[in-house]
Formats: structure tokens, sequence, C-alpha cells
């Protein structure tokens, strides 16, 4: 349907205002065709009203692109907490963050509550030197509360020049008063795969986020530890905890290269023919390793893709603490014509299985806590940090969508009791405080390497193989 200039009252207005609101008008307008015209006329007329309103009578000029800009920044965030505008900046910052390189603090944030929540900081960047942690809450930026801005607009003002100074005023559980840190800017170059020999015969592989380096890193990464080991690698302990995700097809191919077949992903959309399925072709660059993959509540996304699909086919044992439970595709839309882009969910994830990532997560199939601290709030009445399901407006596991079929019936583990009996749910009270740069104080890892080195160890693991 092709509306002419004037055809209603909002359509008026905004000509009046100066501004074209061609292509909007016209997606509204069909949509008033296929039902419901005179409401879709009213409401078009009220954007009209507004906008032209506050153009004349704001105590202050304002600019048309900001009023549109926070008009369509407004209607996508209502949505969910993962929707949004990208302006132009913000959209070119994206387009260089996701091929591995990008300017600011490096941390991994969303909003919850009114202010800015991390997810989780980045190895080896100045965010994670001055000691932010996944949880914390960001209140104030340079003394300027976070409460009523968008996520863009505390992103923008974290981001800058190398070597240029801000400080962020820092809400975290279990401290009676705000902290006060300071961080120095850099050129964030994350390292996403790290990688070493525990033992000399456990590869070792920490992935942080998902970027377009990411597969290729990690393929690197073993041939390196399979040099280093002579022979000898019996195990792998693949590390995705605090890593929010990232890529969509770097998950992908990861997985792809830890399994010999099945099914990866599927995603499923408003119209059922969107949805699609990702399979993994022949070729384990393991070779069939025995392999543990430690999560936590700050792996999500992506990590919970690849977590959940080495899980379903017994391909993993998986342990930590249940993940964060987003289960939701972004697509970019870019807009043209220097406007940018949006950000919108238009699918949710199922495991091979069947299963919904989102806001439920995936359950470790051993619970291992990093601390006694954690285990103690886990079992109150307060979560120990806030998940998906917390946020506001996140997506429910199941909506208008349909559950993808279940193409994997997730077996037992079927591991003899020598081996399940020595995997502990805590630390025991002597163990050592958590320094990140000591693996010996992670009481996770070492959980996780006692365990991959029990299952290479096996006899009935290996003649199921």
């Amino acid at each position: 349907m092709k509306l002419k200039v004037g055809t209603t009252a909002a359509v008026a207005g905004a000509f009046a205002a100066g501004i074209i609101i061609g292509p909007m008008v016209a997606a509204w307008a069909q949509g008033a065709a296929d039902g419901g015209r005179a409401e879709t006329y009213r409401l078009l007329q009220l954007f009209g009203d507004v906008f032209a309103r506050v153009r004349a009578e704001y105590v202050e000029p304002v600019q048309d692109r900001d009023l549109v800009e926070n008009a369509v920044n407004g209607m996508l965030t209502g949505l969910d907490p993962h929707s949004a505008y990208l302006n132009p900046r913000n959209f070119r910052d994206m387009q260089v963050q996701t091929r591995g390189e990008f300017g600011g603090l490096g941390i991994e944030v969303t909003q919850e509550g009114g202010y800015i929540r991390v997810i989780s900081p980045i190895d080896e960047t100045p965010a994670a030197r001055a000691g932010i942690r996944p949880g914390d809450f960001i209140t104030h930026l340079n003394g300027n509360s976070t409460q009523g801005m968008t996520l863009q607009e505390a992103v923008d003002q974290m981001r800058g020049e190398r070597g240029t100074a801000i400080r962020l005023t820092v809400r975290r559980e279990g401290e009676a008063r705000p902290l006060e840190i300071s961080i120095t800017r850099d050129v964030i170059r994350p390292q996403v795969v790290r990688f070493r020999l525990e033992g000399g015969d456990i590869a070792y592989i920490r992935i942080t986020s998902f970027n377009e380096q990411t597969e290729v890193n990690l393929r690197r990464a073993m041939t390196t530890l399979r040099q280093q080991a002579g022979g000898n690698l019996r195990g792998v302990v693949l590390d995705l905890r605090n890593n929010p995700g990232g890529l969509l097809d770097q998950a992908v191919q990861v997985t792809d290269d830890l399994l010999d077949q099945g099914q990866i992903v599927s995603t499923r959309a408003r119209r059922p023919e969107d949805g699609q399925v990702w399979n993994a072709r022949a070729g384990d660059i393991t070779q069939g390793l025995p392999m543990v993959v430690l999560i936590n509540g700050g792996s999500a996304s992506a990590s919970e893709i690849v977590a959940g699909a080495l899980q379903d086919h017994r391909r993993a044992v998986v342990i930590g603490t249940r993940s964060f439970g987003k289960g939701s595709v972004q697509t970019v839309m870019p807009l043209g014509g220097n406007n940018g882009a949006i950000r919108l969910t238009t699918a949710r994830y199922y495991t091979p299985s069947g299963r919904s990532i989102q806001a439920t997560g995936i359950e470790p199939d051993f619970e291992v806590r990093a601390t006694r601290q954690e285990a103690q709030t886990a079992a109150a009445t307060t979560p120990a940090r806030e998940r998906e399901q917390d946020l506001r407006r996140s997506l429910r596991a199941e909506g208008a969508t349909t559950p993808a079929p279940p193409t994997v019936t997730l077996p037992p583990l079927n591991l003899p009791a020598s081996i399940t009996d020595r995997v502990q749910n805590q630390p025991p009270e002597n163990w050592p405080t958590l320094d990140i740069t000591k693996p010996e104080t992670d009481f996770q890892l070492q959980q996780g390497l006692s365990l991959v080195r029990a299952l290479a160890a096996n006899p009935q693991r290996r003649a199921q193989r």
C-alpha cells in the first residue's frame, strides 16, 4: 500500500516538522491493511503529534535525528534486554569488535534495574586488571549516575581514547559501601583462546568470547598442545566460564570441531519456515579425547550453545554452575543511508535434545562451586548472581515459537562411582583464596582436571568410544 503525503494527521505533522518517514509509514500502513486500520492510524497520529510538539515546544532546540533515534531505541529496548538501535558510530564499533579489536575498558555489560550490570570483564584488559567482577553494578561514570542512561549511552561513555581515564562507581554484593575504581582506557585486543598443558598431558583451553578469530585460534591451540605433549595428550578441559558469547557461526564452528556428527543447535523463529538447523561434519580435532567443560553464571549465549551440544551428545562432561540462560538470537539489520542498524531478537536457540536455553541455561552434569561463600549464597534466598531470567522483559523459555523436536535423547552419564564420587561440590575449608593467576587455587579447574584424568583412565569409557 502506498500512502500519499497528508493521508493522516501524523504524516502531515511529520512532514511539517521537516522529516520524511515514508518507509516507516509504509510498514505501519501495511499492518493497518492487514487489520486494525483505524487503530494503526491513530497510533501513527500519536507519534506524529508528540514529535511535532517536542520539536516545537521543548525548552531547548533538539535535533530531528536525536528525536527519531530516541524513539526507535525506545521501541526496541522496550521489547527485551537485547534488542537495540545502533547509531552509525555504535554500528561501526560493533563491526570492529566482532573482528577482534576495539577500544575501551574490556567489559561486557547489560542493563538491569536502571543501572549497568557487568556480565564479564574480558581477560587481561583494563577492566579485568582493575578488579571488575561479573555481577557488579556500575552506578556512576565519572560521578554521573547511570540511572536513566540507555545501555548505548553508558557504553559510549566508557569508550574513549587510549590512555584516558574514567572513574567507575561500583556496587558489589557483600560490600557495605560502593567501590570507586579508576580505569585507564586501552586498545582492547582480547586473546580469545588461551591454552596451556596441565601436568604435561592435559590440554587446558579457555575461550573468552566468540569473535571472527575464535575457531581458527582453537585449531592452532590444539595443534600446539599436541606438539608440546609429544603425543601423550590424554584429555581436554574446555573453560567457558564468564564467556559472554558472541557470533553464532563461531559457536557452530567450534562445536563442529569437537563433534564427529549430529546436530549442533537449532533456532525457532516467529515463522516456522525461518527456523534453522546446524549439523556437525566428520572430524573431531581432539580425536575423541575425554573432555570436561567448565561453565558458570557468566557463560552466556554462544558459550551455552557449545556446552549444550557437547553435553547432549555426551561428548563432554559439563561441570560448574548453571549458565546465564541467554538463548535468544539477535539479528543485526543495517538500515542503509548512514542510519546505523537495529539489533533485533528474531529467534530462540535449542540444544540438540530440544532444550530451550532461554531463561533456563545449561545445568551442569556436576555442580561444582568456585568458593564456599558461593555455595552458601546459593543456599540462601537471594541468588548469587542475576541471570537472563532476572532481567526486565526477558523472554520466556517458550513463547509464540514451537519447541524444536528433539533429535537426541539425552542418555545418562553412566559413569562408575569411582569417578562420580571424586567430584566435590565445593572447596574444603582450608582451600586457598582464589587467585586467577594461580591455577592451583581454582577449585573448579582442579575438579575438572581430576575428572578428565579419571575419564581417560576408565576402561568402560574407552569401550564406549
